[in-house]
Formats: structure tokens, C-alpha cells, sequence
């Protein structure tokens, strides 16, 4: 979906296929028929914009075949779909049963994670719309937080491939006249966990197309403030290369029992779901839900936020909420003034099949309802803002 930004820029807008376990190019191309069309058809688009996410798997075979790419661009096209925007953030088996801390592997440190990433800023240079010269691929941010911090090595190790990465998108800018940008994306428990946490390592690097993606769920689970984000990147010089929109749960009285219960059943074996509260000493934290909501290893005096990602349009029943208005101010921010911040966003609820049993969509024609009610609502929202919605 695109729109007209006040400013005469266009601004795009896309949901993320990581929601889809597929990791061959033959389920590449199933999704696009089975999910990716529908919610489109949904919407009553002619076009509909993908955050397509390429695993390993099926990167290496459009890498190997450039046929294969341009029949992959030509069935985009041809069912009324693009790509500007890739998730380059899992590497492998993200629709595994367990995934958990395997998505942060390999990191920034290990040579198959550049190698990764080159071959996406390659690949969507070769996916975009004929009319669009830029991209962006997010990526993780560098690494979760251990071994790294032990490891005396490993910020030299990552600061090298990301330079080595700047330099590869230089040559293919100047190759193929196409600007891929790559935006780390800041996560609770990572090395890189907050925007603040981004400042230093960016700007070590300082490229111009290594820049920051801000995913509105990880910022509100580490109850950052949208406006002092933007402010401090603002002022490093960091470009946001891309934004995610999504929303995290929030607890607002974690002592309560049936606040504890109702946590618990989001507490499921297969993602990562890092909670967090704030104290007079600063941010308390655990890696995982289940650890927060069966002990005493965070206070429970203020709010806790956990790394769930919420249906954006359908937040979750009373005790619990979702943080939908750190959303709607950082959405503001980035595309509501004078000039976007940033012209990709991505509505990335991947969550779906993990939301409580009762929550879950049961078919595919429920998941793309559920896909299309969530793009419907980034899409007023960027009405109200005063963006046109394009043809």
C-alpha cells in the first residue's frame, strides 16, 4: 500500500510474511497464493506491499538462479504484490516449534550473517517495483547480549562486518542504481536492546546506509519514549531506515493474581517474550514471560511490558492491554510531521498461531482477516495524519 506524504514523498506501507513458516522458494511461492494475495483481495487493492522474509534457504536459491528472481518478480507482479522492504532478522526455522534464542544466530560476529545480508540487499535490488530505487532490510541488532559482552573480540568483529557491509552497498548502488539501507533493529535482551543502545556502534560505522529500524513493540517493552528516541538518533546523525509497527502486552498491576493468570496464558514454548518493568534504579528485566509470571525475578510495584506481539486491531481482554498508544505516537513522529522520517513501514505481528488457544485463527481466511484488519488500521491511521492513500 502506498501513500502521498504532505511533502510529496511517497510512504509505503507492508505486512510482514515472517507470520508464515515457509523457507523454500516453493513456499515463498505458496504463501504469496495462499496468504499474501488473499489479504490483498481483503483490502480491495490492486496492490499490496510484502516485508517479504527470505530464510537461508530460499535466498541462496534465487542467489544461484537469477531466472528464478525474475520469475519470482514477474509472480509479485502478476498477483498484485511488491517488495521494498525485507526482514532480514531470522536466518533459519523461525516456524520451528521452539525458537526462542536460535533467532539471534548467527550474529553479527560470524561471517555466514554478512554473507546473509549481502546476498538480501542483492536480491531486493532485484525485487523492487520497476518504479522504486530504494529498500531496506532489517536486521538484527548485532547480537544477543551473551556470550558478546564476554567476548573482548565480538565488537570489533561486528564493527568490521557492518563496515564491510556499507562498503558492498556502495558497489551495488553504483552497479545497479538501486539504494538498499539496512537498519539495525534494537531488541530487549539484545547487545543492541534500545535506540540509545544503537548510538555508539552506528555511529562507529558511519555509513549512510547502516541505520536503525525502530519496531514500536520492542520500544515499548523497554518503555522508551517515541519522541526522546527520535530525538537522540536525530542528533547522532542515525537514519531510521524502516519501522515496524507493532504493539507489545502490558500489564498495568502485575501483583494482582488475575494479572498474573492472564499473563500466563501468553506464556507459550516457542518465541522469546522478554519482560520488562521500570524502577528508581533503572529497567528490570527477564529473557522469557514464564520467568516474570511464576516468580518474584521482577518487581511487580509498576507496569510490566512483555515482547508479545499483539494483534494491533484486537488488543487483548481485560487485566491485560497492549501498548497500541506508543504506537500511534512514535507512527506520529516518524510520519506526521513536515517530512517522513522514514518512508517503509512494516506491520510485523508474527504471534499469531502463539496467541492464547482461544485467540488463534483456526483457517487461513481467519489469519487473513485478522492480517487485513490489522493493515486497515495502519492505514487509517495514516489517514488521520493527513497521508492519501494511493491507487
Amino acid at each position: 500500500m502506498r501513500f502521498r506524504h504532505p511533502d510529496g514523498s511517497t510512504v509505503h506501507l507492508s505486512y510482514c510474511t515472517n507470520v508464515h513458516p515457509a523457507e523454500t522458494l516453493d513456499g515463498i511461492r505458496a504463501q504469496l497464493r495462499d496468504h499474501c494475495e488473499p489479504v490483498r483481495r481483503r483490502l480491495g487493492r490492486d496492490r499490496l506491499g510484502i516485508g517479504l522474509w527470505l530464510a537461508r534457504d530460499a535466498a541462496r536459491t534465487l542467489v544461484n538462479d537469477p531466472a528464478e528472481l525474475r520469475s519470482l518478480h514477474a509472480e509479485l507482479d502478476r498477483r498484485g504484490l511488491e517488495v521494498v522492504t525485507l526482514n532480514g532478522f531470522p536466518y533459519e526455522g523461525f516456524g520451528a516449534d521452539e525458537v526462542k534464542y536460535r533467532v539471534y544466530k548467527p550474529d553479527w560476529t560470524d561471517p555466514e550473517r554478512l554473507a546473509h545480508t549481502t546476498d538480501l540487499a542483492r536480491l531486493l535490488a532485484g525485487l523492487l517495483p520497476d518504479d522504486a530505487t530504494e529498500g531496506t532490510i532489517s536486521t538484527l541488532p548485532i547480537a544477543w547480549r551473551t556470550p558478546f559482552e564476554s567476548d573482548p573480540e565480538a565488537a570489533r568483529a561486528a564493527h568490521t562486518a557492518l563496515t564491510t557491509l556499507g562498503e558492498r552497498l556502495d558497489a551495488l548502488a553504483e552497479l545497479t542504481g538501486k539504494s538498499i539501507r539496512i537498519g539495525l533493529e534494537p531488541e530487549p535482551g539484545c547487545t543492541v536492546e534500545t535506540t540509545a543502545d544503537a548510538i555508539a556502534p552506528l555511529t562507529a560505522v558511519g555509513h549512510p546506509r547502516i541505520g536503525i529500524c525502530i519496531d514500536t513493540c520492542h520500544l515499548a517493552t523497554s518503555f522508551e519514549d517515541p519522541d526522546s528516541a527520535v530525538d537522540a538518533l536525530d542528533a547522532a546523525g542515525i537514519p531510521i531506515a524502516k519501522a515496524q509497527l507493532s504493539a507489545a502486552l502490558h500489564a498495568e498491576h502485575p501483583h494482582l493474581p488475575e494479572v498474573r493468570a492472564a499473563l500466563a496464558a501468553f506464556a507459550e514454548p516457542r518465541f522469546l517474550h522478554q519482560t520488562r518493568t521500570g524502577t528508581a534504579a533503572g529497567l528490570r528485566g527477564t529473557d522469557d514471560l514464564g520467568e516474570a509470571v511464576t516468580g518474584r525475578a521482577l518487581p511487580d510495584g509498576a507496569p510490566w511490558r512483555s515482547h508479545f506481539h499483539v494483534p494491533l486491531h484486537a488488543p487483548p481482554a481485560p487485566p491485560l492491554t497492549s501498548t497500541l498508544p506508543v504506537l500511534c505516537s512514535a507512527l506520529t513522529r516518524l510520519v506526521g510531521g513536515a517530512r517522513p522520517l522514514t518512508r517503509h513501514l512494516e506491520v510485523e505481528t508474527y504471534t499469531w498461531q502463539a496467541l492464547p488457544a482461544a485467540l488463534r485463527p483456526r483457517t487461513r481466511t481467519q489469519l487473513a482477516d485478522g492480517i487485513a484488519a490489522e493493515l486497515t488500521l495502519a492505514r487509517d491511521l495514516l489517514v488521520d495524519l493527513g497521508l492519501k492513500e494511493l491507487p
